[in-house]
């Protein structure tokens, strides 16, 4: 394993850390690690659609019921 350090690092983006990490129940060391690992992670495979799905899976969309069609589609002349 490596062993990084950050120079310069905002008193601001210092306690942003902190309250994530407690709220994680992680140490700051932890938390800046899971971090990294999430932001540089390889992508999704897949096109935008599965990365849509991804998303909204789990929220219940699936259970909506549509009405029916009541009109078919109808041609669009463009001539007119």
């Amino acid at each position: 394993m490596s062993t990084l350090t950050v120079r310069k690092l905002d008193d601001d983006v210092k306690a942003r850390l902190r309250i994530r990490a407690a709220q994680h129940g992680r140490s700051m060391e932890a938390e800046a690690r899971e971090i990294l690992r999430e932001s540089l992670a390889p992508s999704q495979p897949g096109g935008l659609g599965t990365r849509i799905h991804a998303r909204l899976v789990g929220l219940g969309l699936d259970e909506i019921k549509f009405p029916p069609r009541t009109e078919l589609t109808r041609q669009v002349d463009f001539d007119e």
